[in-house]
């Protein structure tokens, strides 16, 4: 199935089930949240392979994660501010850059990664996950929580955790559970040592 949506590139990887709080102020922004929030469409959160969140068109990879508009609201600094919420996966067919450097998408939407029962050599990484969050504000922590979900958890983690974007941007791209799991204990079990 294939969507006609716009791409908001940013530093950051969003996987599917995630929160993302923005400040939104440049104008083509602006205006696709105003058109997204009126026609209740979705956004594609994607992560910019050359190039900067402001000004000209960025440059991105092929895959990010559709996501709609959960909160927004005036902040105190004058800005808009909204939440983000992930729902799926999504590869580009095609961009068009529109006069305002909005960039268009094609997009495919891509397999849904299966809901995975937490095993017990995994709980570690839902208590870490549990510490994390709860050192958070909202959006994060009032979020629906999933630890009983494999899944969830690892996503979770990705976003979370401090590593390279190259790398959370792979782990997105790949779609294995396991291997994302295998993955993050590896880089956990280096920070405990380090």
């Amino acid at each position: 199935m294939s969507l006609r949506v716009p791409l908001f590139p940013l530093n950051t990887v969003m996987f599917p089930g995630g929160v993302l709080p923005l400040r939104i102020f440049e104008p083509r922004y602006l205006d696709m949240v105003s058109d997204c929030l009126q026609h209740d469409t979705e956004i594609g959160v994607i992560l910019i392979e050359d190039g900067n969140e402001i000004g000209e068109a960025a440059h991105t990879y092929q895959i990010g994660t559709l996501s709609t508009i959960s909160y927004w609201n005036r902040r105190s600094d004058g800005l808009l501010g909204i939440t983000l919420r992930g729902s799926r996966r999504f590869e580009i067919v095609d961009t068009e850059v529109m006069p305002d450097q909005l960039t268009m998408a094609t997009v495919d939407i891509l397999p849904e990664t299966p809901r995975l029962e937490i095993q017990q050599q995994y709980q570690g990484m839902a208590s870490l996950l549990r510490k994390i969050i709860s050192q958070l504000e909202p959006p994060y922590t009032t979020m629906p929580p999933h630890y009983d979900d494999l899944e969830w958890i690892s996503a979770r983690l990705v976003e979370l955790l401090p590593m390279p974007l190259d790398f959370k941007q792979e782990l997105l791209e790949h779609g294995d559970v396991f291997l994302r799991l295998e993955q993050l204990s590896s880089l956990v079990q280096q920070s405990e040592v380090g």
